[in-house]
């Protein structure tokens, strides 16, 4: 049975209104045309940081250019689900825990009657930390689309991030992200950027590592001092780009049965079942005498 997904590159800002009027647009182009399943960047709701590195945005400096902090169970997650009705949709937000204080760079995925599953940025890439707290924790979740798994951004950088999610079973993983280009020497034409590059090999690498569907959205355009590379796509078990906005804001749309390419890409080799844990040095302990000796070595 063939499913319609869509990945989306757009920009969101600050202002909610005309996050949720492109929220709103964005579903209807994908209704049209008979999406199941559309993932939203990450920050979809609010914006991502206006700059990274030792010039983060912080509480202490910055207050205002931070994005705004929801709840789970809010107002504005609400506001998605009535626009999305019966339609599944991840989308990225800075999440408030219950404590009223803590911020998450966070992802949810819901429809008009229900939340699936929402997930905790666990990697930060440079001055991020001065923003949100970090997640701890990898888990797939059960849609009327499949099995599914997310993660944010930098996390598509790490194998055992979209690793974990395979072995829980995750048949898609979703991967939001608001990837910027190089912030030095950065390429005429950002197709051709290395950070560009970067992202699209890593999303290709991980779809073909665990032989999942994977779907990656990504913010478009600019905010603040970052530039983003776009180059929303759909990605299949062996790593073939099935479909692709490149640089340009839009949807990347697919039709994709899970089923079937995973009977016949799974049917001979298959990853999760010939790996070898016992041969894998996994502990905190092993890794650092691992690197010790690659030191001593060097």
């Amino acid at each position: 049975m063939s499913t319609t997904v869509a990945a989306v590159s757009a920009n969101f800002t600050r202002d909610l209104d005309q996050n949720y009027e492109l929220i709103e647009t964005l579903v209807g182009e994908a209704r049209a045309a008979g999406v199941q399943l559309l993932v939203f960047p990450e920050a979809a709701i609010g914006g991502y940081l206006s700059s990274l590195g030792n010039h983060g945005d912080t509480l202490k400096t910055t207050t205002r250019s931070l994005p705004p902090a929801v709840a789970l169970d809010g107002p504005e997650l609400r506001r998605v689900q009535q626009i999305v009705g019966d339609m599944v949709v991840c989308i990225g937000f800075c999440e408030l825990a219950d404590d009223g204080e803590t911020r998450y760079n966070a992802a949810v995925c819901l429809d008009g009657m229900r939340i699936y599953g929402s997930y905790r940025k666990v990697h930060q890439p440079l001055g991020e930390a001065m923003s949100y707290s970090a997640g701890e924790v990898y888990e797939a979740f059960d849609t009327p689309v499949g099995r599914l798994g997310m993660q944010i951004c930098y996390d598509k950088a790490f194998p055992e991030a979209a690793r974990s999610l395979a072995l829980d079973g995750a048949e898609i993983i979703v991967s939001m992200s608001a990837w910027p280009v190089a912030r030095t020497a950065t390429a005429e034409n950002l197709q051709d950027d290395r950070w560009t590059y970067r992202f699209n090999l890593l999303d290709t690498a991980r779809a073909l590592d665990n032989q999942v569907f994977w779907i990656a959205s990504n913010q478009a355009g600019t905010f603040g001092s970052l530039r983003y590379v776009g180059n929303a796509k759909v990605v299949d078990p062996g790593g073939v780009v099935l479909a692709t906005t490149l640089l340009e804001a839009g949807l990347a749309i697919a039709e994709i049965d899970v089923e079937g390419t995973f009977r016949a890409m799974r049917g001979g080799m298959f990853h999760l079942r010939d790996r070898r844990p016992d041969a894998y040095r996994t502990g905190e302990a092993e890794a650092a005498s691992a690197a010790g000796r690659s030191l001593a070595r060097a």
